[in-house]
């Protein structure tokens, strides 16, 4: 005869009214185990659960017993679904529990910004940065030179070339251009609307005049250079008469208010310089990479930069000829608003250096004053001590002692003519001294 496999028992644990033990029986589907044997006190009957291959029995108490065939079916059926419905709610959870590890942290930032279409359509919306990185195909470092609550680290001017975009940091203007539309963050400052002024004529078809028409980006980009070259112009013609007119009242008037206005000025005229210098240099940068306005050139264009070299590779011929084009067009373009920022930058440098040398020139001339003044202190200090020695004498005399001169009738005109004497004759020889010394 041939022996019966002997079962695989597993005991758990069930939420149940009865305290009896439960069992979970294994057996191959080869050979099957007869599942209606009784293990001890306890009673077992199958229950088919058709989720795997091999058959398992579950135990009941002896108090389910009475419970029917097919109410115990029907128990399984319902445990087959519920099984079902947990294994269906594991990727939710999962879900869940991404989402929840992704809230943790801090929070992202959400940009207020306005939307320049290439058909002069704006808008303003919100984006926040993983839309904002989405849409554009930066990178998250990329927006550390334009972000708003970066404002005061990244002061220096910049523009940044990327695939599908152009990144534009010129002071209090913070823009991210893309082939059809242009973004501008803090468009409230006064960089964002004079670029806006600056950039919505341009898109009028009114205003070509039949010129040639340049593609949306490099028009965002001489609309940023112009509007930022306007603003340091303008403020430049604003502070040059200032400067010119205190330069003709110094050194003659020396006042506070004067002095301070000169203050005032230098200091305008040193952030004008600085800030002129700093987009000077990054015109400079530019002009000397031209891998960068290649790539600004081929973007938006089924062309590549060969390696090494840099040459661009078309698979269209005019599309190279036209890239060429408009490379020659940028390069004109830099070196235009190149040589205004020199101007500016020239200009502003000029009148600083003439304001630090009515600073020097002041500078001397409140010494020479103060020499003076000096020179009238020290005389002062030489009388004084002159007339003090007379005074020791006087007091000398004025003591209640007896001395037999107050005899005499023609005493007191003798000491009170020495002594002014002897004053004056000290006076004049400690004078001569200190003039010999070149003191005075």
């Amino acid at each position: 005869m041939a022996s019966v496999p002997s079962p695989k028992i597993l005991q758990f644990a069930v939420q149940s009214r009865s305290m009896s033990a439960n069992y979970l029986i294994f057996s191959s589907p080869s050979q099957p185990w007869p599942c209606s044997q009784k293990l001890g006190n306890a009673s077992l009957f199958p229950i088919i659960v058709k989720v795997s291959s091999k058959v398992k029995c579950l135990t009941k108490s002896t108090d389910e017993d009475r419970l029917s065939e097919s109410e115990a079916v029907d128990d399984d059926v319902d445990g087959v679904r519920e099984d079902t419905k947990v294994h269906v709610k594991r990727p939710q959870r999962t879900a869940s529990s991404s989402s929840d590890s992704l809230s943790l942290g801090i929070r992202e930032p959400v940009y207020e910004v306005v939307e320049v279409k290439s058909n002069g359509v704006v808008s303003t919306r919100k984006i926040n940065r993983r839309q904002l990185l989405k849409s554009s195909g930066l990178r998250p470092r990329d927006i550390r030179s334009i972000d708003p609550s970066l404002f005061l680290t990244n002061s220096m001017p910049s523009l940044l070339v990327r695939e599908h975009a152009i990144l534009l940091n010129l002071g209090s203007l913070r823009a991210i251009t893309m082939q059809e539309r242009v973004l501008i963050f803090d468009y409230n400052r006064k960089g964002g609307k004079a670029f806006i002024d600056t950039l919505l004529p341009r898109l009028n078809p009114r205003n070509l005049n039949g010129g040639p028409c340049m593609p949306f980006m490099i028009e965002a980009v001489e609309a940023a250079l112009l509007s930022r070259v306007q603003r340091l112009e303008q403020r430049l013609l604003h502070i040059e008469p200032r400067v010119q007119g205190l330069l003709e009242v110094l050194p003659n008037r020396l006042t506070a208010d004067i002095l301070e206005q000169l203050r005032i000025s230098k200091q305008t005229l040193v952030e004008l310089s600085s800030r002129a210098g700093a987009l000077r240099q990054m015109l400079l940068d530019l002009l000397e990479d031209p891998h960068e306005i290649r790539r600004i050139c081929i973007m938006g264009r089924n062309c590549t930069l060969r390696r090494g070299t840099d040459d661009m590779e078309c698979s269209v011929p005019l599309e190279k000829q036209i890239a060429e084009e408009e490379e020659e067009e940028i390069e004109m373009l830099l070196e235009n608003y190149l040589q205004r920022c020199e101007s500016c930058h020239g200009q502003s440098e000029r009148l600083l250096d003439s304001a630090k040398e009515m600073e020097d020139s002041i500078a001397v001339n409140l010494s020479s004053r103060r020499l003076e003044v000096s020179r009238v202190e020290l005389l002062l200090q030489v009388g004084a001590f002159c007339v003090a020695v007379g005074a020791l004498i006087a007091g000398i005399f004025g003591m209640n002692l007896k001395s037999y001169l107050e005899e005499h009738v023609f005493a007191f005109w003798l000491t009170t003519a020495g002594i002014i004497v002897g004053a004056v004759m000290a006076f004049f020889l400690t004078y001569w001294y200190l003039r010999a010394r070149k003191i005075l």
